[in-house]
């Protein structure tokens, strides 16, 4: 298991095939990576992740742990940058590694819908508008209610 939360940017390819290597009695390796998205109105300039460094780590070294025990895993990576990012940066990747792909798959959607709603961050969007914190969404709380 590895926890990274990092300002500086990763580069996906290292990173899935530094994950896939020596992982050979795993059948499946699901990787997923968050993108900044720009604006609906295409103007933001930034977003702004904030966190509390510590507390974060232990957060998602917890839920990392959670998935490892519900599902059948070898292996698990998160990386979650924080600082300005612009659109178009990666935030973030998840990447499980489990003898069968179900396993792979569902710890993999667990993790990304964790840290889309509880993992301790805080975005604002900044643009020639001005500032927003971004807020909460139903569909993300929603999505938690499967697990």
């Amino acid at each position: 298991m590895r926890i990274l939360v990092q300002s500086e940017p990763f580069d996906l390819g290292d990173e899935a095939k530094k994950f896939a290597s020596g992982h050979n009695n795993m059948g499946a390796i699901v990787t997923f990576t968050g993108v900044v998205r720009d604006l609906a109105r295409g103007d933001l300039d930034c977003m702004e992740i904030e966190h509390y460094p510590g507390m974060t780590e232990r957060a998602l070294e917890k839920i990392a742990r959670e998935a490892l025990a519900r599902w059948s895993l070898g292996d698990v990576l998160v990386i979650h940058r924080h600082g300005p990012l612009a659109p178009g940066d990666m935030i973030m990747m998840v990447a499980t590694a489990a003898p069968h792909r179900k396993d792979a798959f569902e710890a993999a959607e667990y993790l990304m819908d964790y840290l889309k709603s509880r993992a301790p961050f805080w975005k604002k969007e900044i643009s020639r508008d001005g500032a927003d914190w971004v807020a909460a969404k139903d569909e993300d709380e929603d999505a938690l209610t499967r697990w």
